[in-house]
């Protein structure tokens, strides 16, 4: 394959990517979406659709861990087209599943397929592009979890009107099955000595594990990973920003009700107003990284700065949870996920940048695992908290800071210089 053709096949790559993402927040949302009505229907409490909401997370949680051990030896092409069509089979069986232990069984199977989805994509994304433009794929392939949220009331929604509960799975599912046998048939994972290093990188800013041939091919084992620092730096990184976002999902529509009376037929313009921000910072921050490394700065300072500009977008925040204007709440906190969409376009390159390719899945399942638990953990403090004070300010206090002290202690986990022996860091 010469340089032209790698060059349009590696953006292919990312549109495939990028579609995958808004599949995966699409069949997320199914349920969620129309859980007031199957619950009117089906009789279900409210503690029945919190365990169903639960068995998602926590098998999410667990299965995202183990995702990335399995895809750093399946490989990109087969994992990810095996995983996506797991989990539309998975979407398919919710049409036919009848009683809440049913409904709990088969979102936690949902959570278990789904946790492939990320440290795929970011093992293609390293595969495929140079360091300096991995913060823009991600960048624009994550616009997916935001296109997602805005399409998945319009599509799930008409797809239910027009022929119930068990056609919208039915399709859903469909489509997911056509991407992974189109994922299976197009990609292809470059040689180790084409990769891309050889497309657009200089030897200057590629990792140790480029400058010299891998001792070994086998994906690395959990217990060398958890030696790095580097390692910890994502862990950590996922694990104090993450809940930021999740917190996002789960309150934002209750928040907009309690505090400012946005009814539900009046939610859509709020709603896409912040995801489109969010869009805005996703690409943004990838294209500002970009730039400051083409203005001669290193990959590893211009991802340092970048990652404070997005540690410092949710800090106005604050004010969201005080000012009795909406729009006004809507502008801080777009502003708020516009930041958390650069910092993990970020935040995901850094791992591409740290490990070699047999190691990426594996660290980003790692992380991954901690946003997912760190997920679990916002949804009952949120709650415990609100139901306690009835006061939103608490939670916009984490949501504002929770970034800067993420940068703070990945800046102090990394290591300063990259280990001389074809390793990533040193530990």
């Amino acid at each position: 394959m010469n340089m032209d053709r790698k060059s349009r096949f590696k953006w292919c790559v990312c549109g495939l990517l990028f579609l995958a993402v808004t599949c995966l927040y699409l069949d997320r949302q199914a349920l969620s979406i129309l859980a007031p009505r199957l619950s009117q229907e089906r009789g279900w409490s409210e503690t029945d659709y919190g365990n169903m909401v639960a068995a998602y997370q926590f098998a999410y949680a667990a299965g995202v861990f183990a995702a990335g051990w399995i895809i750093d030896r399946l490989g990109s092409r087969f994992g990810f087209a095996l995983y996506v069509a797991l989990w539309s089979l998975v979407l398919c069986a919710h049409g036919w599943a009848v009683s809440v232990t049913s409904f709990i069984a088969v979102r936690f199977a949902l959570g278990l397929t789904q946790a492939g989805c990320f440290p795929c994509a970011i093992k293609a994304t390293a595969e495929w592009f140079p360091r300096q433009e991995r913060a823009l794929a991600t960048g624009l392939f994550n616009t997916g979890s935001m296109i997602g949220p805005i399409l998945a009331p319009l599509v799930i929604l008409r797809l239910y009107a027009g022929g119930g509960w068990q056609t919208t799975c039915a399709i859903l599912g469909g489509v997911g099955l056509l991407w992974g046998a189109a994922w299976f048939a197009s990609y292809r994972t470059p040689p180790a000595d084409t990769g891309p290093s050889s497309v657009a990188e200089t030897a200057g800013d590629r990792p140790a594990s480029a400058l010299r041939p891998l001792p070994s091919d086998l994906p690395m084992p959990l217990s060398e990973l958890v030696r790095y620092r580097a390692t910890w730096a994502f862990f950590f990184g996922k694990l104090l920003s993450d809940p930021v976002w999740w917190f996002f999902l789960y309150w934002l529509p209750k928040f907009l009700h309690d505090k400012h009376g946005v009814s539900l037929t009046q939610l859509g313009a709020p709603l896409v107003t912040i995801y489109s921000i969010a869009i805005i910072g996703s690409v943004g921050a990838g294209w500002f990284t970009s730039r400051l490394i083409r203005f001669g700065l290193t990959v590893r300072r211009a991802r340092q700065t970048a990652m404070l500009v997005c540690a410092l977008l949710p800090v106005p925040v604050l004010l969201a949870a005080s000012t009795p204007h909406v729009w006004t709440a809507v502008v801080l906190i777009g502003l708020a996920t516009a930041g958390h969409s650069g910092w993990m376009a970020n935040l995901f390159s850094l791992v591409s940048d740290a490990f070699p390719r047999r190691a990426v899945a594996s660290v980003t399942g790692i992380g991954t695992m901690a946003g997912a638990l760190g997920g679990i953990f916002v949804a009952r403090f949120a709650g415990w908290v609100l139901d306690t004070t009835g006061s939103y300010w608490p939670l916009f206090v984490m949501s504002a800071s929770a970034y800067i002290v993420a940068w703070i202690v990945i800046q102090l986990l990394l290591p300063k210089t990259p280990a001389p022996d074809g390793e990533p860091f040193h530990p």
